[in-house]
């Protein structure tokens, strides 16, 4: 399988919001410093690129059409230049990365995923994800993604899954990836989770319930666990508030989630990250092994006599085409068949 041992590295860094390009170039030096440092795995957090759209949670949908219009213009094709500088960095690098993007979709001018890509130390996409199903206002900005990124890659650095934000609350969605011999789980997450207005009390701590989720994975799966949620800047502040102060209001008082390391445990290891900057944190994939001992819930630990668990992983498409024979074909423009 390779090396048991490697360093991973969480960038906890701002894009530039809405300029997919700038904060490509940006990941691309993140890639080359934690590379530098020893890193063999980089990731970033859910939607670096073109930024997260907080701006779902802040406007009615009748005020935020023009939010939504930036927005998908500067969101990503899975195949475009943004992502293949980052591929390209991956592979210059000899390092594996993870980063979010928000994806337009090929079929429609209005569509857009959640997704995910993990990218090989050569520059291949190991996998693709798209996030299965928007939470909250999200359902606002993306539309449902599907079952064919459900996957664990078997790397140099040992079994690699992720789930994006609110997927680590689905049990049945981080078991799919446990029943892979997941050893390593990548979480992305937000900077920021707008959920009261600031009268209210009790806002809705993020930083919290990301660690209960990651620990909870961790401690089920006996992985590691890579928790990344980025950083919120005052460029992106500024783009969604446009000066509105009851808006910068709910913005400040909504709490930043920080970017962190966990192990089979659920256990804290490595650096936690608030500020922004490269956290770092050294993974033994033997320390996996010990705690399957008391409950493997993928092995001993379950009776698939009494559970039964089926996953569709079918990557979605919007139609299907059936090609007509030369001879029989009519006349007219080429219909070129969607590309996934």
């Amino acid at each position: 399988m390779g090396s048991m041992n490697f360093k991973a590295a969480a960038a906890h860094v701002a894009p530039v919001y809405l300029d997919p390009v700038a904060s490509a170039e940006k990941a691309c030096s993140v890639i080359a410093e934690a590379a530098r440092n020893g890193a063999s795995l980089v990731v970033f957090s859910e939607s670096f690129l073109p930024g997260f759209p907080v701006w779902a949670a802040l406007y009615p949908p009748i005020q935020s059409h023009g939010h939504f219009k930036r927005f998908l213009k500067t969101s990503v094709y899975v195949d475009g230049p943004e992502i293949d500088s980052v591929r390209k960095a991956a592979s210059d690098n000899g390092v594996f990365v993870s980063i979010g993007f928000s994806e337009r979709n090929p079929a429609s001018v209005g569509g857009l995923w959640n997704s995910n890509v993990l990218i090989s130390d050569t520059g291949e996409i190991l996998i693709h994800h798209r996030k299965l199903v928007a939470t909250f206002f999200e359902k606002l900005v993306w539309d449902p993604g599907d079952g064919a990124g459900l996957i664990v890659a078997n790397t140099r650095i040992g079994r690699i899954g992720g789930l994006i934000c609110g997927e680590n609350t689905n049990p049945v969605a981080r078991y799919s990836l446990m029943t892979q011999a997941e050893q390593v789980h990548i979480s992305s997450y937000p900077p920021i989770w707008p959920t009261r207005i600031p009268t209210e009390s009790d806002n809705y701590d993020n930083r919290a319930a990301n660690r209960i989720r990651a620990s909870a994975h961790c401690f089920e799966a006996k992985c590691f666990g890579i928790v990344v949620a980025g950083r919120f800047d005052e460029g992106a502040r500024r783009s969604i508030a446009l000066d509105d102060p009851t808006i910068e209001a709910i913005v400040d008082a909504s709490p930043r989630a920080s970017s962190f390391f966990l192990g089979p445990t659920g256990a804290s290891i490595g650096d936690e990250m608030i500020d922004e900057g490269i956290g770092y944190a050294h993974i033994d994939l033997d320390d996996c092994i010990e705690p399957k001992r008391f409950h493997d819930v993928v092995a001993g630990y379950n009776r698939y006599d009494i559970f039964d668990v089926a996953v569709n992983r079918t990557r979605r498409k919007p139609i299907r085409f059936a090609e007509c024979s030369t001879e029989a074909a009519p006349r007219g423009p080429e219909i070129l068949a969607l590309p996934e």
